[in-house]
């Protein structure tokens, strides 16, 4: 089943994109992008199932939070606050059930390596923000500022993952995923804050989105 599982998500991700008719910015779907993360949200329920302890549940309910952030992203609720900020909060919530998975998984583990792996992304989270919100900004705003603790919590888990696979190289998936997650959230920003766009922009939101949780699901496959 989570094979059967794998592969329908990905017919819907990458199908989405390669089947759909060409646009210069987004391709892909409204249904198969959220049909895609729904996909992920079973997969995730059915692995925590078969192997049901703390880690695996926070990362099943990381992955709900994410379709919640898709939905907000998509702007399908009636809401009187940016759909921007919501999902920035459904993500961020997110990502604080990756991180409590990766810190519970990584008891017993040397924490030096760790400490210093976490560091180094808060560093490139940084970066990356005052970069691509906060440097173009003429008048920052609520969602430069919320954007910065954001993409931090984006970056630790990333550094959570490397910390780990120091040890376990089963957590490459896990810091892979972070680091994806985290390219995909700064291609927003450029949109979002910048007003840059290119050929695809959307579409690769959604590819480096969608495999950054895969990615992140399957450690617990392993």
């Amino acid at each position: 089943m989570v094979f059967s599982l794998l592969i329908t998500w990905a017919a819907l991700l990458f199908g989405g994109f390669i089947f759909s008719p060409a646009d210069p910015y987004l391709r892909m779907p409204l249904w198969t992008r959220l049909a895609s993360s729904v996909v992920l949200v079973l997969l995730s329920c059915v692995l925590a199932l078969r192997s049901p302890s703390l880690p695996f549940l926070l990362l099943a309910i990381g992955m709900s939070l994410g379709f919640l952030g898709d939905c907000f992203m998509a702007d399908l609720f009636a809401v009187s606050f940016p759909h921007v900020l919501g999902g920035m909060a459904a993500f961020g919530a997110g990502h604080i059930a990756y991180i409590a998975a990766g810190l519970v998984l990584g008891v017993g583990v040397p924490i030096g390596g760790r400490l210093i792996a976490w560091v180094i992304w808060l560093f490139l989270g940084g970066i990356g923000w005052y970069a691509a919100v906060w440097r173009p900004a003429q008048e920052p705003g609520v969602l430069h500022r919320a954007a910065l603790p954001y993409a931090l919590l984006l970056a630790s888990t990333a550094g959570i993952g490397s910390g780990l696979a120091l040890n376990r190289p089963a957590f490459w998936l896990f810091a892979i995923g972070g680091a994806l997650f985290l390219i995909s959230d700064l291609l927003i920003a450029l949109d979002l804050f910048n007003d840059i766009q290119f050929s695809q922009m959307g579409d690769w939101v959604w590819l480096t989105y969608g495999p950054a949780q895969a990615l992140i699901l399957l450690v617990m496959w392993f």
